[in-house]
């Protein structure tokens, strides 16, 4: 089961060293469009949170006026003036809450298509390594942090940077040695929230990590639950999800114990120095140094602004969980796609009728070291013009392989392939997969219809083309769905059986006439009587294009003019099924489909193992 230990990503160690501010910048390409709404909002809660400081200047005066002259009038004047300020501050938030949800919306929409694009674009070699899980949690709940962060947090850090600032110049202005009392604990806080800083970037990190593990599990549960419920693994696969729940439980809760052990002290400590400034301040007001008004001002204002250094802690926490979901998410964006399409016109391959042809052909998977074996080595194979050639070996041979780099979902790593003499890493990738169509052993079919599946082929086919492509695959059970083409199959097709899938991915490839055809192992899933059906149907298309087609058994080998073994990554023979079967001990032996008594069949000679395949194609 792959963790997050297992995706390739920057190591953990190195979130000590990076910055949280450096992180966030990369979110302004996305951020310019909304600058305005964003800086206008931000001001509006700057205006705001400064109306709550005015409040205890009213306080002031009503104290050392209307209260100490005892004039009703100008109390109840005061109090207006309170309210009004009261109503006014709460109109100024509610606005700057609309100025921002529309746009910071967009952000994140804008974010999530940009991330789905790219994943569209990455190669095969990286969808390889990650997690589906991880991916889902960068598009998920990265994301979701992340329009948090722009609609709070990143506010109400200038916001309330502000408002202190402010804040302590009204209280330096009323009176500097209460004021000077309250400053004596920024030396400490600093220091505080900097060693907190650093501590919890590195568990935001581990549990956001943790949370794309736990999505991983409960996707591979859903999509496998036929196979969970068939060997009756759910409590196994509930044993496995607990763990890792609890693991992520354990990680939020080290984060819970950082950010409870941070608030305490950012709220014990500045406690500590108002209670400081109330004593001195009494004595003061006791001594005649002070009025009444001021220190109730002053008293007020400090309160005021409780919330915005208490805050700190929390914004802090905030601002590091969207600093690690940005790198998450660019840990993604960054990695580089596909290589970039050649320029090249839409259309047919160039040149004179040459068929599809490997040249020296090798291949290394892009993780592997520079020291492994090669998958593949040295491939020479020329599958002329309308010719079917029949790629068989046995498993791990690298057939699979090949064919996967006819349509560059891999990138060869050493000679080249070409289509009618044209190299295809010189072609558009869109025209070079008009040209190769492909249906692979393990059919995948999406949440759509039975037609809109089957498009996928070919978005331009018509009706025609469609039915066409059906009654070439044998899937005349699409009559009888409640809809028939129209009928939605459900995600991945798990409502049809294997053989329905891979009869509708056998449609797809074929459904555009393509001009070069892949096909691995297409009829794996077919009972005897449905293959031969596919076959027949089959064989008429097969003359209308160039294929290479995987085979494992010798009625598929049957459609082909040619065969091709490979073995340990090499072509070791080419020729008919029948030179094949005479000449060659490793083909014969495939064909036989034996296993102990066809390795004895083998060491006794190939005549022997081919006269029982013969035998037994009769």
């Amino acid at each position: 089961m792959p963790t997050s230990e297992d995706v390739p990503t920057k190591d953990h160690s190195d979130v000590r060293n990076r910055s949280a501010v450096r992180s966030l910048l990369r979110l302004w390409p996305y951020v310019r469009p909304v600058r305005v709404r964003l800086f206008s909002a931000a001001f509006v809660a700057v205006l705001a949170s400064c109306m709550g400081l005015v409040i205890p200047l009213v306080l002031k005066w009503m104290v050392d006026g209307p209260i100490a002259d005892g004039d009703k009038g100008g109390i109840w004047l005061g109090a207006l003036y309170l309210l009004l300020l009261g109503i006014f501050e709460a109109c100024l938030f509610g606005f700057r809450r609309w100025l921002v949800a529309r746009p910071l919306a967009g952000v994140e929409a804008a974010m999530r298509a940009d991330l789905y694009r790219h994943l569209q674009r990455l190669p095969i070699a990286f969808h390889d390594r990650w997690p589906s899980g991880q991916l889902l949690s960068r598009g998920t709940t990265d994301l979701m942090l992340l329009r948090m962060f722009l609609a709070f947090p990143l506010t109400f850090l200038l916001v309330n940077a502000t408002t202190i600032l402010v804040g302590f110049l009204i209280l330096l202005m009323q009176e500097w040695t209460l004021g000077l009392v309250l400053l004596a604990p920024v030396v400490p806080l600093v220091i505080l929230c900097s060693v907190f800083e650093a501590k919890y970037s590195l568990v935001a990190r581990k549990a956001q990590d943790q949370v794309g593990d736990l999505t991983t599990v409960v996707e591979e549960s859903v999509l496998g639950i036929r196979i969970v419920k068939g060997f009756g693994r759910h409590r196994s696969q509930a044993l496995a999800f607990r763990a890792l729940a609890e693991r992520l439980r354990g990680t939020e809760l080290g984060k819970a114990r950082l950010l409870a052990g941070i608030w305490a002290l950012i709220m014990v400590i500045p406690e500590v120095a108002i209670g400081a400034a109330l004593v001195l301040g009494t004595v003061q007001v006791a001594d005649g140094h002070l009025s009444t008004g001021t220190l109730v001002a002053f008293l007020s204002t400090a309160l005021a602004l409780r919330w915005p250094v208490e805050s700190i802690g929390f914004l802090l926490a905030m601002s590091q969980e969207s600093a690690t979901a940005t790198e998450r998410y660019f840990e993604v964006m960054d990695t580089k796609e596909e290589t970039a399409d050649a320029e090249g016109p839409a259309g047919s391959a160039g040149g004179e009728p040459d068929g599809l042809r490997f040249e020296g052909v090798s291949f290394r998977y892009p993780d592997a070291k520079a020291d492994s074996v090669p998958v593949l080595a040295e491939v020479d194979l020329h599958i002329r013009s309308g010719e079917t050639m029949a790629l068989v070996g046995a498993t791990g041979s690298g057939k699979t392989t090949l064919t996967a780099l006819v349509p560059r979902l891999h990138e060869v790593t050493g000679g080249r392939i070409t289509l009618d003499g044209e190299d295809i890493t010189s072609m558009p990738r869109q025209r070079l997969r008009e040209l190769v169509s492909v249906a692979f052993e393990e059919p995948t079919l999406f949440s759509a219809t039975v037609g809109e599946n089957v498009r996928m082929g070919a978005e331009s086919a018509d009706d025609a083309a469609l039915l066409r492509a059906l009654d070439v695959a044998q899937a005349d059970f699409v009559r009888d769905l409640p809809h028939g083409v129209h009928t939605e199959v459900g995600e991945q097709g798990l409502s049809l059986s294997g053989g329905q899938r891979q009869r509708l991915a056998l449609a797809r490839a074929v459904v555009g006439r393509p001009r070069f055809l892949v096909l691995d192992d297409p009829l794996s899933a077919l009972d005897v009587h449905t293959e031969a059906l596919v076959e027949a149907a089959l064989r008429r298309v097969l003359e209308e294009t160039t294929a290479l087609v995987v085979a494992h058994r010798p009625s598929t080998v049957m459609l082909a003019d040619r065969v091709a073994l490979i073995s340990d990554g090499r072509i070791t023979a080419v020729g008919t099924h029948q030179e094949l079967l005479r000449s060659n001990a490793e083909y014969a032996w495939l064909m036989s489909g034996a296993d102990a008594e066809g390795d004895a069949a083998r060491e006794a000679g190939s005549d022997t193992v081919a006269e029982a395949v013969e035998g037994s194609m009769r």
